[in-house]
């Protein structure tokens, strides 16, 4: 049987985390990668991540590269076409191209007006980090994160199949989702919401006092719910071009819901506003990670955990040992706001300090929220 081979146009911290994961599951497989920051080149080589590393593609490099039964596009979303366009006619009739952006249509138009489409599977692994580039990608970044596949109609069943199995060979969860209906699930549930905490922020900046008293008051609940606007200014830039029907469809019907919420406050209607509340609180608390009552602060700590039976288990363990109460834990699946594999909720602030140390002077990694 062949080794499997996986190229990477793109060593950042996606690719170099699913590349890492890759090498853990697979160790008998063939990586080769791209990248135009030749120190990621080194270290991936140096760390025994890349078989073969390439700083540009070129007629000679780009056939070998293409060869490969999966080719990630893990560029920069601003590259990927580009990129597309370019491997092309190089890429073999049985390789299957996959890319790793939070927006599908765009792509996947680019694949169907290129004759791609029988080859081409979208991807999206929901994990991230504030940090960047392969010297902070991990193979734990992807452990039980979702990893929606998004293939195009042409694609054959059974290479939908082994890609997923790939995928859980990593230790990610695969959903297969139509390209259209992701971009409307992520409209909804990520990027209007970065719109929405950045209207705030902004709003709170503008309308505060020049001693800056809402600023210092706002390091509570408001803080917790807008700590989204802190991300990657330039991607959150690209996303909204690059699915703005879907967000701008989103933005007008939460626009017309603030609009009747503010009639409800004008009118003192009592009866509506208790329903507005409760109806979103019941929701809210039926989420996996939620927590009862309303919005305040939490605290929180996230911690890299293995992917392996009992671990979960030790962890709670530990601290329960050392009288630190949890008021919640689980495992996060959604991790592109996020960092680290558990979620951990105590009752107050003071466990997050100590579960903290306690936690990393047995070897855990821990991401505190800012």
């Amino acid at each position: 049987m062949k080794p499997l081979t996986c190229s990477f146009y793109g060593l950042g911290l996606i690719g170099g985390s699913i590349a890492r994961a890759l090498r853990e599951a697979r160790p008998d497989a063939r990586i080769l990668a791209c990248d135009i920051q030749e120190s990621a080149l080194l270290q991936a080589e140096a760390e025994g991540i890349a078989d073969e590393t390439f700083s540009e593609l070129d007629d000679f490099g780009a056939p070998s590269f293409c060869a490969a039964d999966y080719v990630f596009l893990c560029a920069p979303v601003s590259h990927n076409n580009a990129n597309l366009r370019f491997l092309k006619k190089y890429l073999q009739p049985e390789s299957i191209l996959t890319d790793v952006g939070s927006v599908k249509t765009p792509i996947h138009e680019l694949a169907e007006r290129e004759g791609l489409s029988s080859r081409f599977i979208g991807g999206h692994p929901m994990a991230g980090s504030e940090r960047i580039g392969f010297a902070n990608s991990r193979a734990s970044l992807l452990e039980n994160a979702y990893y929606i596949l998004t293939p195009s109609a042409e694609v054959a069943k059974e290479k939908i199949q082994d890609l997923s199995e790939l995928i859980r060979s990593i230790g990610a969860i695969p959903l297969i989702l139509d390209y259209r209906q992701h971009d409307q699930i992520t409209a909804a549930v990520s990027h209007l919401p970065h719109v929405v905490a950045s209207s705030l922020v902004n709003l709170v900046r503008d309308s505060d006092s020049p001693d800056g008293l809402m600023k210092m008051i706002a390091a509570g609940g408001f803080k917790d719910i807008t700590r989204i606007a802190s991300s990657s200014t330039v991607m959150w830039q690209q996303i909204c071009l690059a699915n703005s029907v879907n967000i701008s469809d989103l933005l007008a019907q939460y626009i017309d819901s603030l609009q009747q919420v503010k009639k409800e406050i004008d009118n003192h209607d009592a009866e509506r506003l208790y329903a507005f509340f409760d109806g979103a609180r019941r929701y809210r608390d039926s989420f996996i990670d939620a927590s009862s009552g309303p919005i305040k602060k939490v605290y929180t700590i996230n911690v890299e955990i293995p992917d392996e039976a009992g671990s979960l288990a030790s962890v709670a363990t530990l601290l329960a040992l050392n009288g630190i109460s949890i008021k919640n834990i689980g495992i996060v699946h959604n991790r592109e706001a996020e960092e680290g594999v558990l979620r951990i909720e105590f009752y107050e602030p003071d466990a997050i300090e100590k579960a903290a140390s306690l936690l990393a002077a047995r070897g855990y990694v821990i991401f505190l929220k800012k």
